[in-house]
């Protein structure tokens, strides 16, 4: 058996680790506040770089994006120098790690897109009478933007919430396209432009989107414990239909691949899971899309169907496609 170091210690404050930027300290600070909350124990933030954040400038696509904002984060927990890491749920490789849990997963903000412009535009809404800039380095928003509008320019940008509103305010995209749940938590200060969410028929959103996870070590019971306080039951259902989309799939952070799950009490009071799915190649020209509802139990079941389905509908013809564009 491998020596590992000895977990965080179970007095004093928690130890958060999160990433630097505005947004991973507020969500983890809020996390913070709740733990503190639920235990009397006050806690402090641990900020750290990743690597994905020392890369601002490149897409996502550009290279291998698995684990890239976690890998540093997760690693002052195996460490034992912090307690827990509060990470952006689909921020996650969707392979669990084999030394860390997911301990608590708190209520989940709005998980839709919003496209923010100046003017308030939708996706139908945006002019035809000139070329329309809209940015994202997303495949997934990139690939359905497409298939509405063809006609628009989708132009990579990355940087942290701040810096894209700052781009579309100073006029050098018309729009840029973001996931609601960052706005409403880092609350930016960018005057003169309209946040508009985009409909699960417009734009479905990344599996987990809006949710956070707090992974801890697997052999820390205190820390556990303590998580379990915050777990939200109907969010931690949801993402685990989401994400096993995306583990069946096989699609990591390249292909562009959707899904949203909502719990709904049935009409007899039963839980159920209704699942909306999405699948596309990277033009949105082959988007696929399914829609699938289960009990409340077997979340992994419904994620399991849903990929299936879309790998039926033509699917499996984008991913083979894709594998082969990345050299797989």
């Amino acid at each position: 058996m491998t020596d590992r170091p000895p977990v965080a210690p179970t007095t004093g404050p928690w130890r958060i680790a999160t990433r630097r930027s505005h947004l991973a300290q507020v969500q983890a600070g809020h996390v913070g506040q709740a733990l503190e909350t639920a235990t009397g124990r006050p806690y402090e933030l641990v900020p750290m770089a990743t690597t994905g954040d020392e890369h601002p400038d490149r897409a996502l696509d550009a290279f291998d994006a698995k684990g890239l904002f976690v890998d540093r984060t997760r690693g002052a927990v195996l460490a034992g120098d912090c307690h827990l890491v509060v990470h952006s749920y689909k921020d996650l490789p969707t392979e669990a790690h084999p030394d860390l849990t997911i301990g608590g997963v708190p209520a989940r903000v709005d998980p839709r897109d919003a496209l923010v412009t100046r003017a308030g535009w939708r996706l139908a809404d945006l002019p035809r009478d000139r070329q329309v800039v809209i940015g994202t380095s997303s495949p997934r928003r990139r690939a359905q933007i497409a298939k509405h509008r063809r006609d628009v320019l989708v132009q990579p940008i990355r940087g942290n919430i701040e810096t894209r509103l700052g781009k579309v305010a100073r006029g050098e995209v018309d729009g840029v396209v973001l996931a609601l749940a960052g706005i409403l938590r880092a609350r930016p200060d960018v005057p003169g432009l309209t946040v508009v969410p985009l409909e699960h028929g417009e734009m479905l959103h990344a599996p987990a989107q809006g949710a956070l996870a707090l992974e801890c070590r697997v052999d820390d019971a205190a820390t556990r414990k303590a998580l379990r306080k915050l777990d939200h039951e109907d969010t931690r259902s949801a993402v685990t239909a989401e994400r096993e989309v995306l583990l069946q799939l096989q699609g990591g952070c390249t292909a562009p691949i959707g899904a949203h799950a909502e719990v709904r009490v049935g009409p007899t009071g039963e839980k159920r899971i209704e699942l909306l799915g999405l699948l596309s190649d990277p033009s949105g020209t082959s988007l696929y899309r399914a829609s699938h509802e289960t009990g409340a139990s077997e979340p992994h079941l419904l994620g399991r169907v849903m990929a299936a389905t879309l790998l039926e509908a033509g699917g499996d013809r984008v991913l083979e496609r894709l594998r082969a564009a990345d050299g797989a």
